[in-house]
């Protein structure tokens, strides 16, 4: 038999999943694109500092990514490689300014001794929080600090770029999640789901960064794009995806991080802060070299994360495929640079700075 939850534990899922609805339908009636991502984690972020014990599966958590995926393909077709193609120069260039930019925030903040040894080089990393947060321990970085520096990230970015959003989208936004094409057919949908499991299936088997989403936004999109299939979710599937990555960002906010954190906690904000300030900077410089709106180039150049950033931007009048263009590069980068940098930033660590 199939072991119940304690019912405390169904009732604080009940209560969340109440307050979730109420301020996501507030922030729908106030015209914020995701919505349905934006209330479920403020209402998360309470659940967790208040001690609710709460947790996301693992296995929710990936299936959530996957739908994701399933509904970016939808929307980027096959213009993401058009543009990689037309403007790959200036995307490697927004990318590389990204990482250098979080780069230089945390080197700041570990030779004012703000935060200990390497753990704000790895703190400030914008993107790959979960694979960031693994890493870190190994490379002498205290995980716990690294977590919450992470996905207090997560969390200013999503707060930010929705804000970004709202004001300068020209018309207002859908009240629900965009459906993913026609989901009254259940061939599509069918054939669709399992996209999702067969792209996120084999991206984990070959270990692929963010695999979840990444492996269902491409074969998807490749599918999609040649005519192969029609990409079809229905819009409470997508609903749901929302609110889980949304329950899983917001419940990473725990009693005990902010004990371990809070005399670190005025460094870790001016790191989060410094970086989406530093990168929403570059955005407006970016329009002056590119004939792109304002709106994709600050989603464009957010420091995080892909999940997030995706769900805004398909909601929204941002040019999807660039921004999921710069994106999936950028992550990429930040995996194959994040040990490099942290090693060197350790490098630089004046004696008796505890490591």
């Amino acid at each position: 038999m199939i072991a119940l939850p304690p019912l405390r534990t169904i009732g604080l899922w009940v209560a969340l999943v109440a307050a979730s609805a109420a301020i996501a339908y507030g922030l729908t009636v106030a015209r914020f694109p995701a919505a349905l991502l934006l209330g479920p984690m403020i209402a998360a972020i309470a659940f967790g500092v208040g001690g609710s014990g709460l947790g996301v599966p693992r296995p929710g958590f990936l299936a959530a990514q996957a739908m994701i995926g399933c509904l970016v393909a939808h929307a980027v077709t096959g213009q993401i490689a058009q543009t990689l193609l037309e403007d790959g120069p200036l995307i490697v260039a927004v990318v590389l300014v990204t990482v250098a930019v979080s780069g230089v925030v945390g080197w700041t903040l570990t030779r004012l001794r703000i935060l200990p040894g390497t753990t704000a080089a790895w703190g400030s990393s914008p993107g790959g929080a979960s694979a960031m947060v693994a890493m870190a321990e190994d490379f002498g970085a205290d995980p716990r600090l690294v977590a919450f520096m992470q996905y207090v990230r997560v969390a200013a970015v999503v707060f930010s770029a929705s804000l970004a959003a709202r004001f300068l989208m020209e018309a207002a936004p859908v009240g629900t999640a965009a459906g993913a094409g026609d989901a009254s057919d259940p061939g599509s949908v069918a054939a669709t789901l399992l996209v999702a499991v067969v792209g996120a299936l084999v991206a984990l088997w070959l270990k692929v960064p963010a695999g979840a989403q990444i492996g269902p936004m491409v074969l998807g999109s490749i599918l999609h794009a040649t005519g192969v299939l029609r990409m079809s979710l229905p819009v409470p599937l997508l609903e749901l995806a929302y609110a889980c990555i949304g329950w899983y960002v917001g419940l990473r906010f725990t009693r005990e991080t902010l004990r371990l954190t809070v005399t670190a906690l005025p460094g870790i904000l001016t790191a989060t802060f410094a970086v989406i300030t530093l990168c929403a900077g570059w955005a407006v410089l970016l329009t002056l070299l590119l004939p792109i709106d304002l709106l994709t180039a600050i989603l464009a150049t957010s420091p995080g994360g892909l999940d997030s950033v995706a769900i805004i931007a398909v909601g929204s009048q941002a040019d999807v495929s660039f921004v999921l263009a710069v994106q999936t590069l950028r992550l990429f980068v930040v995996l194959l640079t994040g040990p490099l940098l942290a090693k060197w930033i350790s490098r630089t660590v004046p004696e008796g700075v505890d490591r």
